[in-house]
């Protein structure tokens, strides 16, 4: 999984080159640049930095998430694109979440931005594909997925028993991942 990480960041930045960074994304109060911002953290803190910053705001990773997306959603937007094409994220992988982490962070976070600006998904089929498999059992985010047969229509990907349900599966992830 980790050698898609990186093609998912770059298609990413390709997609977003020329688009408005201060244009709504589907995470609630931000931005494109605060999304990519947010995203890409790791390009710009080292371990020790992430964790100085992390106990700036008492070991509270949501405060921390905010606190980073909007200072550093600042930054001239190309960085923020140049972060995503970095070494770093594409080798990148969160504690505990692996590059299954990595790949769910960067297909889902891709599609809050590339559905708000009304943009096809930047990720990959097959990375597509890995992260509906991740999220099918709804564990992830609460999701309820019981008496559904999920079906991308755009790949070739099916889960589940009972109502069909059929969408694109950039909307299929999203669903899955609790955005609305």
């Amino acid at each position: 999984m980790q050698e898609l990480v990186g093609p998912q960041f770059q298609a990413l930045a390709d997609a977003l080159a020329g688009q408005p960074p201060t244009a709504p994304s589907l995470c609630a109060g931000w931005e494109v640049r605060h999304v990519v911002a947010h995203m890409t953290m790791a390009a710009r803190y080292d371990g020790p930095a992430f964790m100085a910053e992390l106990a700036a705001v008492g070991h509270d990773f949501d405060a921390l998430s905010e606190r980073v997306a909007r200072r550093d959603g600042d930054l001239p937007f190309a960085s923020l694109l140049a972060d995503l094409r970095s070494d770093t994220m594409a080798r990148w992988a969160p504690p505990g979440g692996g590059a299954a982490g990595a790949l769910s962070h960067v297909v889902i976070h891709g599609l809050d931005i590339t559905a708000a600006l009304g943009l096809p998904r930047a990720a990959s089929d097959e990375a597509t594909r890995l992260v509906l498999d991740e999220l099918a059992d709804g564990k992830h985010f609460g999701v309820d997925t019981g008496g559904q047969r999920l079906r991308a229509t755009d790949l070739d990907w099916e889960y589940g028993d009972g109502v069909l349900v059929e969408a694109p599966a950039g909307d299929l992830v999203l669903k899955l991942s609790g955005r609305r």
